[in-house]
Order: structure tokens, then C-alpha cells, then sequence
């Protein structure tokens, strides 16, 4: 028998390692209870498929309770959008220095980047520079790449994935996350070429694969990267 859907929601447990942020989350796609770290905002998320309920996904977390503890101590420390703050761009740090008298929402001069207005707009208006960065670079680069790999995108589009760094819908849309603005050039140049790739290839084959390599060099550095760093760029604003 389906069980009612658990809704959507977040709960603080005390598991064995102790207080714990828990977001529960019915899938009608999902085939068994799963469980994974949200590194952006420190929680874990449960998956239910529509038979299971609360029961099971605790019954997983208790089983789990070791790799649980030792995900979310392994996570880096949160690194917010504030007055003083580094934070990355490109590959380098920049720090975040509050201008209230600035007739400007935000500018970069050399590793400067200054925000206007009050200090309740700071982290907002941060964000929006990064996410406008991350739209001009990336349209920039997959321009690039479409015309060397003979396809073309529908639409570009940047967004704040927890999951994934890039996406290629079958209607041919492009997504990625605005975080790739705070990564090094290659890595972003990476990640768009495994994009653009797939506007050919909507598939992981070995044609795809030569594809990626093709287009850039950067596949086993920038994975590698990633893999490294991907957890704290989710921690970052």
C-alpha cells in the first residue's frame, strides 16, 4: 500500500553523533529509501520513494550513523558573504569590502570586490555580481565551444545546483551552476565542454568522451579539482 506522501520538510534529530538538520523528501521516481550531505547547507537528505515512510528512512540513518558523522565533520567551514571576507573569483581570492556611500550596487578594482548600501543588502548584492559573472563567462564560453563542436544551445542559463555543476536538457537548454564563476578557469571550461558535448551526444558513450576531449584538455585536472574543492565552493555565500 502507498503511504501518504511525507511532506517536504526539515527536522533537527539527535542522531549518535548528536544534533543533526534531517530533509525528508518524497520521490515518485525514487525506487529505495536513499540518503546523501547536502554540503551547501550542512543537512542530510533522505529520499523516500512513495511506499516507504519516516520509519525506514530512519532505520537508514541509524545504519549509517558513522558515515553521517564523519561527512558532516569532513564538511568545510561556511564562508559567508560579509564585510572583510574573502571569497573566490576565477581562481583567486578577492576580498569583500563594504562602500556604503558607493553610488554603485558592486564593482571590482583589482582584489577588491566593493559593495554599496546598507550592510543587509551586502550578501545579496555579492551574490548578484557573482551570478551575472557566472552568466557572462559561461555564455561566453559555450559560444566558443558550440561553434567548434558544430551545435548550438538553446539557452544558457545559471542557477544555485546543489547536485550538479551542468545540465543538457533534450530541448537543448544549458545549465550550470553560478558557483563555476569562484572556480579556476578550467574547470569551468570543463564543465561547459561536457555540456556542449552533449548537444551531440545525449549520452556518457565513447563518442561523447572524445567529444570532451576534443574540445578541451582539461578533463582530468578539473575533475580532480572538483572532486577536492567542489564541497567548499557549495559552502561559500
Amino acid at each position: 500500500m502507498t503511504r501518504a506522501p511525507l511532506a517536504d520538510l526539515r527536522e533537527t534529530l539527535r542522531l549518535a553523533h548528536g544534533e543533526t538538520v534531517i530533509h525528508w523528501r518524497h520521490s515518485a521516481r525514487a525506487r529505495r529509501v536513499s540518503l546523501r550531505i547536502d554540503p551547501g547547507l550542512g543537512e542530510v537528505v533522505v529520499t523516500l520513494p512513495p511506499s516507504a515512510g519516516r520509519r525506514a528512512g530512519l532505520s537508514l540513518l541509524n545504519h549509517h550513523a558513522d558515515w553521517v558523522a564523519r561527512r558532516l565533520r569532513d564538511l568545510p567551514a561556511a564562508s559567508p558573504f560579509a564585510d572583510g571576507h574573502p571569497v573566490p573569483l576565477a581562481g583567486r581570492m578577492v576580498t569583500i569590502r563594504h562602500v556604503p556611500e558607493g553610488r554603485f550596487a558592486a564593482r571590482l578594482r583589482d582584489d577588491v570586490l566593493e559593495i554599496s548600501g546598507g550592510a543587509e543588502f551586502l550578501p545579496r548584492r555579492v551574490s548578484d555580481f557573482l551570478r551575472a559573472e557566472a552568466r557572462r563567462m559561461l555564455d561566453r564560453r559555450v559560444r566558443a565551444l558550440c561553434a567548434e563542436a558544430g551545435v548550438s544551445a538553446r539557452r544558457v542559463s545559471v542557477k544555485d545546483t546543489r547536485s550538479r555543476w551542468g545540465s543538457c536538457s533534450p530541448t537543448r537548454a544549458l545549465a550550470f551552476s553560478w558557483r563555476l564563476v569562484m572556480a579556476p578557469d578550467f574547470v569551468a571550461d570543463y564543465v561547459a565542454s561536457h555540456e556542449v558535448a552533449h548537444l551531440r551526444h545525449m549520452n556518457h558513450g565513447a563518442e561523447f568522451w572524445a567529444l570532451v576531449e576534443r574540445l578541451t584538455p582539461n578533463r582530468a585536472r578539473a575533475e580532480a579539482w572538483l572532486a577536492a574543492h567542489g564541497p567548499w565552493l557549495l559552502r561559500v555565500g
